[in-house]
């Protein structure tokens, strides 16, 4: 739900009186979630943009506190399809922060390989959606075709190529077998050469170079000032990457350098994004070379109900960094559960200035370019139309007001 201030209110009908407005979405055929984009234009020029959130709205943190730990794992994985595998995994991270334990190396080793190999599945994921806002649906079909050679390894890791149920408290739930390692090094090799003609094409197409260079500018003051996160930052020139400033499982022990483009444009954000493809089939195959001479444990046990206190878990999602955030309570329920995703604020906060001052055509593709995940994004707020007061608001709170109205 969307309330405005008086202030939001006065700035609309000023704009209004300029410009006209064009709703994009909530339904709408140049993205497949629901989003919706107030554009107030002058002609085809974008003078500004409101963003708003709520359609996919689910109430996960709710739900996670109604459900115990061990069966949150499964809700923390269906936030996201594309990355399901980080959220359970951060997630998983946090309980055991709670816990204060630490996981067997083999099972640091697997939890990294299976989250690089949905960084790929991601990353390529985006470039073939680029592809298809720019118009060149040949782009869209040769990257999804090459996309299944990860979905087939992550296929043969965990029997599933979405959500891959491979974390769990204390570690992970399979191993991954030795006989599978050499296939896995070859489809490796193969995404590497097509890689390298894709790096080639973003590069040097001239369809792809006038749609995307010097369109969407996300300046680098803007980055710092709105903490700006993930790829998008990178594309800023800011140097800001979880996975080496604060190291966890094991990219502190592998050779692996941050992706960092200054063009602050459309067409840094996907080379940031083709460029950590190379990064992310590096650290796979330092990953697999290190498996078959570990310890086989892949599991520490952990209690099911959890001493009072809390603890926090950030990672290096697709996307960006993502925070979770759990309280517990000396039951086997989170007394309280908080989960901060990088669309959150790249959504919220870079689209309008990316858009100002754009052409309403280049609007599918700067959307495009920051990769959002609206499922992510969604948040509930209750605005007083009249105080401007934000309130949180219970079940309870919200029974008694349908009933009010009823009656």
């Amino acid at each position: 739900m969307r309330g405005e201030s008086k202030e939001e209110k006065a700035k609309e009908k000023e704009l209004e009186r300029q410009t006209y407005s064009l709703p994009v979405g909530p339904q709408h055929p140049m993205y497949i979630e629901a989003e919706n984009l107030n554009v107030y234009l002058d002609g085809e020029t974008i003078v500004d943009v409101d963003v708003n959130v709520g359609y996919l709205h689910r109430g996960i943190e709710e739900l996670m506190q109604r459900r115990n730990y061990l069966q949150n794992i499964f809700v923390a994985e269906r936030i996201c399809g594309i990355c399901s595998g980080i959220h359970s995994m951060t997630y998983c991270q946090c309980v055991e922060n709670l816990l204060g334990i630490d996981i067997p190396e083999r099972a640091k080793y697997i939890r990294t390989l299976v989250l690089e190999l949905e960084r790929l599945h991601s990353h390529f994921l985006f470039l073939g959606v680029v592809g298809y806002e720019i118009g060149m649906d040949t782009v869209f079909m040769y990257v999804w075709k090459d996309r299944e050679h990860v979905m087939d390894m992550l296929e043969q890791v965990s029997g599933n190529r979405v959500n891959y149920a491979m974390p769990t408290m204390g570690g992970v739930r399979r191993d991954i077998p030795n006989h599978i390692i050499p296939s896995m090094l070859e489809k490796l090799n193969h995404l590497e050469k097509r890689t390298e003609y894709y790096r080639k094409l973003f590069l040097r197409d001239r369809t792809i170079i006038a749609r995307s260079r010097g369109v969407g500018i996300l300046p680098k003051k803007d980055v710092e000032r709105l903490s700006i996160v993930g790829p998008v930052a990178r594309a800023s020139g800011v140097r800001i990457d979880v996975r080496m400033d604060f190291p966890y499982l094991k990219y502190g022990d592998l050779d692996w350098k941050v992706i960092v483009e200054k063009g602050e444009d459309s067409q840094a954000r996907v080379m940031v994004k083709v460029l950590e493809i190379f990064q992310s089939i590096s650290i796979l195959r330092q990953c697999l070379k290190k498996l078959p001479s570990l310890d086989r444990e892949i599991k520490t046990k952990v209690p099911l109900a959890i001493p009072k206190t809390e603890a926090i878990a950030i990672m290096e999602a697709p996307r960006g960094e993502l925070v979770y955030y759990a309280m517990s309570n000396g039951t086997d329920r989170p007394e309280r559960m908080r989960i901060r995703t990088p669309s959150f604020v790249n959504i919220i906060y870079s689209l309008p200035i990316m858009l100002k001052e754009q052409q309403l055509a280049d609007l599918p593709i700067i959307v495009a370019s920051i990769d959002p995940c609206f499922s992510c994004t969604d948040r509930m707020t209750l605005i007083d139309t009249k105080s401007g007061e934000r309130k949180t608001v219970d079940e309870t709170y919200l029974k008694r007001l349908g009933e009010r109205r009823s009656r």
